[in-house]
């Protein structure tokens, strides 16, 4: 397969079983909804990264869970994207976004990380904010509480609830970003929002 027919998906989280259902690892549970619906399992690559790959329509799709910490992501998700010989336009970063509501999944090209380190560490390595991103809203905290405890708890039972059914379309809009594209996708998103 050619080399600009692959994409890599990583997603931004915290390693460890600490933070596995925290907030901050949002990234995280889109990548493991896509391996769980193909079928494919992830495994260690290096000590950097946990790889796993699925195809989309025909097209190969690398997913990747950074194993250090959420605001040092850029060097592994680098090290994926050059090993995978991934191109940087079919790279998409999945990260959390304070600045959307609970819920809310928007998907872009480029502009500046909006206070998310992770995303700045992954264009900082790159040497460029010029690719592609989902951000999966939090909200943001109650008054009074610091953003760090804030995306370090798990999700409340109510967002626990609604989280299938948002991860499920977090994942179709990938689905559909690698098969028809961003504009396409980003109807699609914006249809269901409606």
């Amino acid at each position: 397969m050619k080399a600009e027919e692959r994409w890599l998906v990583a997603g931004l989280g915290n390693p460890g079983p600490w933070f596995g259902g925290t907030r901050h690892n949002a990234g995280f549970l889109v990548v493991d909804r896509l391996a769980e619906r193909h079928g494919a399992r992830f495994k260690l690559r290096g000590i950097s990264c946990r790889v796993a790959e699925i195809e989309v329509d025909g097209r190969r799709v690398v997913l990747a869970k950074p194993l250090w910490f959420i605001n040092l992501s850029g060097r592994p998700v680098v090290s994926v994207l050059r090993a995978h010989g991934v191109p940087t336009e079919r790279l998409l970063v999945v990260q959390d976004e304070l600045d959307f509501p609970f819920g809310v999944i928007r998907l872009k090209r480029g502009g500046g990380p909006g206070g998310h380190n992770g995303a700045r560490s992954v264009g900082d390595v790159l040497g460029t904010r010029d690719f592609l991103r989902l951000r999966f809203g939090l909200g943001r905290p109650p008054k009074g509480q610091p953003v760090g405890k804030f995306v370090l708890q798990e999700f409340s039972p109510a967002e626990q609830a609604a989280l299938p059914t948002l991860l499920d379309r977090c994942a179709n809009a990938v689905e559909a970003l690698v098969v028809r594209g961003l504009n396409r996708a980003q109807d699609a998103l914006h249809t269901a929002d409606a």
